[in-house]
């Protein structure tokens, strides 16, 4: 392939691959597969790789696959990564190729991801001679439990990379057109498990007991203030309880309470400072409420960082490719494990349009049913920002 005329040579080469991805697609969002059990995703992958002649890693952090796509002259390696892993949500669409596992639903377009990164890959192996550099096509798989990125990179994955690319389906803009965030783009995920231990006792007699549910009660009344009053107000920060487990009956105080809860954030200064004061409040309950508790705080991902030395240059590629179709947006409170990519190497992270006309989706819902034009478009839009960065 000459790339002379690059918008029409990659607009031609994904028209091109448009049936064959949609159909690799479809039959990936038929059989969807949860966090770590992407064995049939994958084993599509490593065969479409070997199909085009593309040398692959399997097993990597698990099911992850690596395939490497070695340029004509030196340069930098640049990542391109998506994700595989589907969801536990009951299918509500109707769709011909809907879900065939009770359950279990590509909500998210993990579907989508995966297609086009393999569009990605029949592109790239035809251009490689005109590549100054390596392409790295990782697909990972957990990324809803935010685990995936972490293994892979513990398995190698990241080794060497000098530039990352990450994107999503967004069904919150049309197909056609495309979104970024400056600087901090999605925040850092933490979660919490508490247990707070009381003494279980009769309803009626609640001074012979030591009640663990009005001390969790507490708890989660006064975490609300960790963001109002101790969260610098530019620094958006998000404090959920997610689970508040205990009890059996109505006439009995239990023995203990099971709280879950999550913090976003976008700045380090206010992750530091959520942690501090969660653990600081329940050590006040405990104290306070003659009870015992317990907390487990994992840090689990780091704000997604967007950075200009990719961005600038990324988003120049998509305005060449299609034109002024580029529009910017506020960071999410929402969570990304491409993010530990992001830590390792400069990193931008896209926004493709998937919203279908007259529909309103949402991501990780049932109905959820992005528009597949938006494979094609992904794979121009991926494909020119490797050609430009590795130029």
């Amino acid at each position: 392939m000459l790339i002379n005329d690059p918008e029409r040579a990659l607009r031609d080469a994904a028209a091109a691959l448009e049936t064959h991805l949609v159909a690799l697609r479809r039959s990936i969002h038929a059989q969807p597969e949860l966090a770590f059990q992407e064995t049939r995703t994958a084993g599509i992958v490593a065969d479409e790789l070997a199909r085009l002649g593309i040398p692959c890693r399997t097993g990597v952090g698990g099911t992850g696959v690596v395939g490497t796509i070695a340029g004509g002259r030196p340069g930098p390696v640049l990542a391109i990564r998506a994700d595989m892993d589907a969801l536990p949500i009951q299918e509500e669409t109707g769709l011909s190729f809907a879900s065939e596992v009770a359950g279990q639903m590509h909500a998210c377009g993990h579907d989508i991801h995966t297609a086009t990164l393999l569009g990605v890959a029949a592109v790239l192996k035809d251009l490689a001679p005109q590549l100054a550099g390596s392409v790295r096509l990782i697909f990972q798989p957990a990324e809803e439990i935010l685990e995936g990125a972490a293994a892979m990179i513990a398995d190698g994955a990241g080794e060497g990379i000098d530039l990352a690319l990450g994107f999503h389906n967004a069904p919150d803009q049309p197909v056609g057109r495309f979104g970024f965030t400056r600087g901090a783009a999605l925040a850092a995920s933490d979660s919490f498990d508490v247990v707070i231990q009381g003494k279980s006792g009769h309803a009626a007699h609640p001074y012979a007991a030591v009640d663990p549910i009005v001390a969790a009660a507490a708890f989660v009344s006064q975490v609300q203030t960790v963001v109002s009053r101790e969260v610098k107000p530019v620094h958006p920060a998000v404090v959920t309880i997610g689970q508040f487990a205990g009890g059996t009956t109505y006439n009995i105080i239990p023995e203990r309470v099971h709280l879950k809860g999550t913090v976003r954030t976008l700045h380090a200064a206010a992750r530091d400072t959520a942690e501090a004061a969660i653990r600081r409040l329940l050590g006040g309950i405990e104290h306070g409420m003659r009870v015992r508790a317990t907390i487990d705080y994992n840090r689990k991902v780091p704000p997604l960082v967007n950075d200009d030395r990719v961005l600038e240059p990324a988003l120049a590629a998509v305005r060449k490719q299609f034109g002024d179709v580029v529009d910017g947006g506020d960071p999410s409170m929402g969570a990304e494990d491409f993010s530990q990519f992001a830590a390792i190497a400069p990193a931008f992270h896209l926004r493709v349009g998937a919203g279908q006309p007259g529909r309103d989706d949402r991501l990780h819902n049932a109905h959820y049913q992005p528009d597949e034009r938006s494979i094609g478009l992904g794979v121009q839009a991926l494909s020119r920002i490797a050609l430009d960065l590795l130029a």
